[in-house]
């Protein structure tokens, strides 16, 4: 990949799920890169990090997105910035409403100066479908940040910014699935919000592989949208239960929490005409100041959790077997 090899990577939030499976892949490719470097402000994630990974390309900075200073040294001689970090949990963000704003706006506003600053040549912004048509406050601080990235390709630099927007990934901190498998392990129930609720749902694995078709695929401004199945809350529930619950688990419907939906959308109603089918795996949605021929459009009044492929337990099943994490 011509921004993979032997290019110096910064990942800033790196010591996430999210960066821990970029970090492997990365490792793992016949022509990586030259360095990889794990911005994130959490000293002790760090010290865990550190000692997963030994390999002596990688290195570790202290610092959060907030400070331009310590972000632009960590920026100096990048080729790819991969922007993970950000305030992400419906309720914190809803209680921390400033908090959010700092880190998930202000620190994506930081990013792109000192990316520009540093003539990096591609920023991929970590997106989520909370982005779109934003109900709680942490949607309307990626929207924006969103906003920013792709506006950012209207400054006169060398800088290509693009955005990658996702579901719900299976296991990052404080998903549903380990939350579910821990109240069956410790307490035989689960605590459903509402059993209709849908939510897209995919692997770490497929994540990263988007990561990595975007800068491959990338001119600049755009937004790119995995195609994802999705479930209810109830089967993932069902499901499991049947994997770690037993004939006497309980299922407990606690109420939806401030800030949520009953069903997330991908790619909403205002963005259908701008988006192209670029393969199976994902849509590309071109920004509105730019003037391309979409070739093949999506043929969706919106691309919501409700209208994509709906995974039954047995095929939930399968893809959470594949989740070695989850049995560990």
């Amino acid at each position: 990949m011509k921004n993979i090899a032997d290019k110096t990577i910064l990942i800033t939030g790196g010591t996430g799920s999210w960066g821990h499976e970029l970090v492997t892949q990365l490792l793992a490719m016949k022509s990586g890169p030259k360095e990889i470097r794990i911005y994130s402000r959490n000293e002790h994630k760090q010290v865990e990090m550190r000692s997963r990974f030994t390999d002596p390309r990688i290195r570790f900075i202290i610092g959060d997105v907030r400070d331009k200073n310590i972000l632009n040294f960590a920026m100096n001689k990048v080729n790819t910035v991969f922007h993970l970090a950000a305030l992400k949990h419906v309720p914190v963000c809803e209680d921390n409403s400033w908090e959010a704003v700092l880190t998930n706006i202000v620190g994506t506003q930081n990013v792109i100066e000192t990316a520009i600053s540093n003539n990096v040549a591609v920023v991929v912004d970590v997106s989520t479908d909370k982005a779109v048509d934003p109900y709680n406050h942490y949607g309307v601080t990626k929207a924006c940040g969103e906003k920013l990235i792709i506006n950012a390709n209207k400054l006169p630099a060398r800088t290509k910014f693009i955005c990658v927007r996702g579901g719900n990934v299976i296991g990052t901190n404080g998903s549903v699935i380990p939350l579910f498998k821990r109240q069956l392990l410790e307490n035989n129930q689960v605590t459903i919000t509402d059993p209709l609720m849908t939510r897209y749902l995919m692997s770490t694995n497929q994540a990263i592989s988007l990561l990595f078709e975007a800068i491959e695929n990338h001119t600049g401004g755009e937004i790119f949208v995995l195609n994802m199945p999705a479930t209810t809350v109830d089967i993932i529930a069902d499901t499991m239960i049947s994997l770690f619950g037993n004939k006497t688990s309980k299922k407990t419907i606690i109420g939806t929490r401030p800030g949520e939906k009953r069903h997330e959308v991908l790619i909403s109603k205002n963005e259908i005409a701008f988006t192209e089918t670029t393969n199976s795996h994902f849509y590309t949605i071109f920004p509105a100041f730019k003037s391309v021929t979409i070739m093949k459009k999506l043929d969706l009044p919106e691309f919501s959790s409700q209208n994509t492929k709906q995974l039954s337990s047995q095929e939930l099943s399968a893809i959470l077997q594949k989740e070695r994490w989850l049995f560990s």
